[in-house]
C-alpha cells in the first residue's frame, strides 16, 4: 500500500539535521528563515543565550508586499540585513529551516547579502 508522505515531518527532519551542524554564537549568529503560505519570517538568533537579536517579517510595516512571494522575500531580506547591521552584526550563518534553497528562501538570502550581511 502506498502511504502519503508527511511533508511537514520531512521538513522537520531536514531542519533537525541542519541544526546539528550549525549554531549561532554572539560573534556569528544564525539567520533563520521560515516561510508559510502567507508570510515570510527572518530572525537573527544567538543560540548560546537563546536570544533573538533582530527580526523581520512580511507583516512588518516597512514591508509593502503583504504576501509570501519573491518580492516580499527581497524586502524581508533587506530589512533583516538593515536591522542586523544597526546592531553591529555583519557575519551570520544561514539556516534555511529545512526548506529547499530556491525561490523565496533564495531571494531572502540574496537580498540580505546585497544589503551587507556576510554568509
Amino acid at each position: 500500500m502506498i502511504t502519503k508522505i508527511n511533508r511537514k515531518a520531512e521538513r522537520a527532519r531536514r531542519h533537525a539535521r541542519v541544526r546539528t551542524k550549525i549554531s549561532g554564537t554572539a560573534d556569528c549568529p544564525r539567520l533563520a528563515v521560515t516561510k508559510s503560505n502567507r508570510n515570510i519570517i527572518a530572525q537573527v538568533i544567538d543560540d548560546t543565550k537563546g536570544v533573538t537579536l533582530a527580526y523581520a517579517s512580511s507583516l512588518d510595516k516597512e514591508v509593502k508586499t503583504k504576501a509570501a512571494n519573491k518580492e516580499a522575500a527581497k524586502e524581508v531580506g533587506t530589512l533583516i540585513a538593515k536591522r542586523a547591521l544597526e546592531k553591529k552584526i555583519k557575519a551570520v550563518v544561514f539556516d534555511r529551516g529545512g526548506f529547499i534553497y530556491h525561490g523565496v528562501i533564495k531571494e531572502v538570502a540574496e537580498a540580505a547579502r546585497e544589503a551587507g550581511l556576510e554568509f
